[in-house]
């Protein structure tokens, strides 16, 4: 771990997985709180580095210190939920001594929703053997290369449970510099600072940045599939619908189409009354929920009740009553308690009762 001011956080994470490790190595790149003296409870492997506005230097410096054979990174606002704690612990009784894995995948939820669930989430190589000559890369937003060797996939999930805080003014910060030795901001650069001009909703900046990076060669899949998706959000806050839809397809360049890309696509005909074609987005969003997204982060929204509870939306507009309940029906099963759902099930099944006396009328 690295870890810089995290009392808030610190001991609700080693708590959490203190117990399955062999060895907790923490390196404080300079805090002025109690996080030390939190982690000197948990190890005795606690160092301090020197902040040089690099992430990636100080993770692979923390990387340097280990000594078993595998490593485990989490950040302090991580956890580990209970459920997930016994799944680890039986990989680490499966990973034998001198085996072929030299790196794990493993889950990572960045938003929660009822009792846990996630709402959004993505996948990060997360436990890599330490011979593997894996390394971080990148000062910001740091990346972790995969290991050459097998690379599995466990069903383990890290949750995220970030703290109020914001590390915009460090990022710039980072990024100017990062951009100033450059020389040029293009690749990952590009795509990290477009990011930071997204996140403080100077959405025009964000766009151009965006669209720079899709106007280049070459570049990662999934940095792509997310300048589409964020293009798209920036030309909606910026009031251009129909760039907005352009940014959408042109995520087709990239991938096969994902959920969210498809319910985006729907809701932009939707908004229009183009309901039929509306209808062939969302059930296109359906036929694809099942489909792996890769490393990209898809909102289980998508891939579970919203496109069916749009349906029903459509099909009610059109006047088709029982494709409305269908899909009302569809969407309830993953929200059986939601109000508006529960409600509309009952205007629903209220018209077609009506209907039904009418014709036996």
């Amino acid at each position: 771990m690295i870890v810089k001011n995290e009392e808030r956080t610190l001991a609700r994470c080693l708590d959490s997985v203190a117990d399955l490790m062999d060895e907790i190595i923490i390196l404080d790149t300079g805090s002025s709180d109690r996080t030390m003296d939190i982690a000197a409870k948990y190890t005795d492997r606690v160092y301090t580095y020197t902040w040089n506005e690099d992430f990636a230097a100080a993770r692979n410096e923390s990387f340097a210190r280990a000594t078993q054979e595998y490593i485990l990174w989490l950040d302090a606002d991580d956890v580990l939920l209970p459920g997930e704690r016994a799944k680890l612990a039986m990989l680490k009784e499966q990973l034998p001594s001198g085996g072929k894995t030299a790196g794990v995948i493993m889950g990572y939820t960045l938003a929660e929703g009822p009792e846990g669930s996630p709402l959004v989430a993505d996948r990060r190589l997360r436990l890599v053997k330490r011979d593997a000559g894996c390394r971080w890369h990148g000062r910001l937003h740091e990346q972790l290369r995969f290991p050459q060797g097998e690379v599995i996939t466990a069903d383990i999930a890290v949750t995220h449970r970030r703290e109020a805080g914001n590390h915009s003014a460090r990022n710039v910060r980072i990024l100017r510099k990062w951009i100033a030795e450059e020389g040029i901001a293009q690749g990952r650069l590009l795509f990290y600072y477009a990011g930071e001009c997204y996140d403080r909703q100077r959405y025009a900046a964000a766009a151009r940045g965006y669209a720079k990076l899709l106007e280049q060669p070459s570049g990662y899949r999934e940095d792509r599939l997310i300048a589409c998706a964020r293009l798209a959000e920036c030309y909606e806050r910026l009031g251009e619908p129909g760039r907005k839809l352009g940014a959408l397809l042109q995520s087709f360049q990239y991938d096969l189409p994902h959920a969210d890309f498809c319910c985006a696509i729907a809701a932009c005909f939707h908004e229009r009354q183009e309901i039929v074609t509306a209808i062939y987005w969302y059930m296109q969003a359906v036929d694809v929920s099942s489909r792996d997204p890769g490393l990209r982060p898809v909102p289980a929204a998508c891939r579970t009740w919203l496109p069916h509870a749009r349906l029903s939306l459509c099909y009610a507009h059109l006047g088709n009553w029982e494709q409305a309940l269908l899909h009302n029906t569809k969407a309830r099963k993953y929200l059986p308690d939601d109000p508006g759902l529960v409600g509309n099930r009952e205007k629903l099944e209220a018209v077609i009762r009506k209907q039904r006396k009418e014709r036996e009328g």
